[in-house]
């Protein structure tokens, strides 16, 4: 496919859309990559990264790799992923701890959308179908549940971490930074961005590198043989997930740290009228139209041929 300067500057607007995504726990970049077109273009690249690959790198040279590997997407991806998702991470961070509300008002807005443009994509409905969409719906929300563990920051939990993270973070309704949360590595990622921990951030990224190139054969080997399926299963993630984007919470239980910070263990969802807080359901409401509509936008660049 042939493709302009144009072409790669949109697709680059696509990664820091991931990015951003990705950035905030419980919402997931794959489900961007999904509404925006390009999510089995991405998976089928990255599973096209194996040994003969690197045979072509040696007998043919740099150009045929290049093309073979699909380079020019990638490196446009992946420049707007890198960038947004480091930059967003501190303010998402921000946002997070002084208005909690109105960030996920906006994100659950975008979920809301999502379910639809995923779920629209499903061309034939039956048994296995309904019963993928529930087994997705089910598992997302379990997921959604559970307590985030203490903090770790050995460097093999690190990796182990990254190899995880990443096959959520390409799996659409399955935050990747949420189970980083879970498993207690959250913090110590952010900490090493923050701090530019060289080694952590390698270790990290090594883990992860392993798990995008081991999860993403499985997903094109599904989206292969079990198209509507595999659909069905990623819409019922999205859908589960809402639970865990539903802007107004109450803790049920604490965590504090080895520096006496305070944070949500623990949370249930509740209906904004019972949430003892700042009135703030109009702006969450515009907001969530907002998350809505920027899906809007995205589907529309999504069906751009690039």
């Amino acid at each position: 496919m042939q493709r302009r300067l144009a072409d790669y500057l949109i697709i680059s607007l696509k990664g820091i859309a991931m990015g951003a995504a990705d950035a905030v726990p419980g919402v997931s970049g794959g489900t961007i990559a999904f509404i925006s077109g390009i999510y089995e273009e991405l998976i089928t690249t990255i599973s096209n990264v194996n040994p003969s690959l690197f045979k072509t790198l040696f007998k043919k040279g740099l150009v045929p790799f290049w093309k073979a590997l699909n380079g020019n997407f990638l490196l446009a991806l992946l420049l707007g992923i890198i960038v947004s998702f480091v930059s967003f991470m501190r303010l998402a961070k921000y946002l997070l701890e002084h208005h909690p509300i109105l960030i996920w008002s906006f994100f659950f807005g975008l979920i809301v959308a999502s379910i639809y443009f995923v779920g629209k994509q499903i061309k034939l409905w039956n048994i296995p179908v309904v019963v993928a969409l529930i087994i997705g719906a089910g598992i997302a929300f379990y997921v959604s549940q559970l307590p985030s563990l203490g903090t770790n920051d050995h460097l093999w939990f690190l990796f182990f971490a990254g190899a995880v993270a990443i096959c959520a973070m390409i799996l659409p309704g399955i935050s990747g930074s949420f189970i980083l949360i879970i498993l207690g590595a959250y913090k110590t990622l952010s900490d090493a961005l923050h701090d530019f921990d060289i080694k952590k951030i390698l270790v990290f990224v090594a883990g992860a590198a392993i798990g995008l190139l081991s999860f993403s054969h499985v997903l094109k080997w599904l989206f292969k043989h079990y198209h509507n399926i595999t659909l069905a299963l990623l819409t019922g993630f999205i859908f589960g997930s809402l639970n865990k984007v539903w802007p107004w919470k109450e803790t049920l239980t604490w965590h504090t740290n080895s520096k006496g910070i305070k944070a949500p263990l623990l949370q249930k969802s509740i209906s904004p009228f019972s949430f003892n807080g700042d009135n703030q359901l109009l702006f969450a409401i515009l907001l969530m139209v907002v998350g809505f509509l920027t899906i809007f936008s995205l589907e529309k660049l999504g069906n751009k041929n690039v």
